[in-house]
């Protein structure tokens, strides 16, 4: 059986995934403010290192766990919600198979607690 990760085409493809994201990310008002002053390339860096891990890729991710990375944000519903809905966008563009992105949402919404802190 295939991971998640060799389905969307492994490190190239997550990579180009995080990249066309994060220009949805800054360039949407819902959630641009929360990326301001931040070092995007390490950002984006850091997002496909997590994201690789979680979608079953090598593990080289050594951030923070999603509760303490997002804690001090104060996110919302609407901000999550957002965010979710940009990077099934994406992978849409990408040409990524409907089941693969209700995969990837499934994996967003198992940590969607901890991201809103509850």
């Amino acid at each position: 059986m295939t991971t998640l990760y060799e389905r969307l085409g492994g490190e190239a493809a997550v990579d180009a995934a995080v990249d066309i994201f994060y220009k949805k990310v800054l360039a949407d008002e819902r959630i641009n403010s929360f990326f301001e002053n931040l070092d995007m390339a390490a950002q984006a860096n850091k997002q496909k290192a997590f994201l690789t891990m979680v979608f079953g890729g090598p593990n080289n991710y050594s951030g923070r766990d999603m509760r303490a990375g997002h804690a001090h944000l104060a996110l919302t519903e609407e901000h999550f919600n957002a965010v979710v809905e940009l990077l099934a966008a994406t992978l849409k563009e990408l040409g990524v198979s409907d089941a693969d992105i209700g995969e990837v949402a499934g994996i967003a919404n198992s940590v969607k607690d901890d991201v809103l802190n509850r």
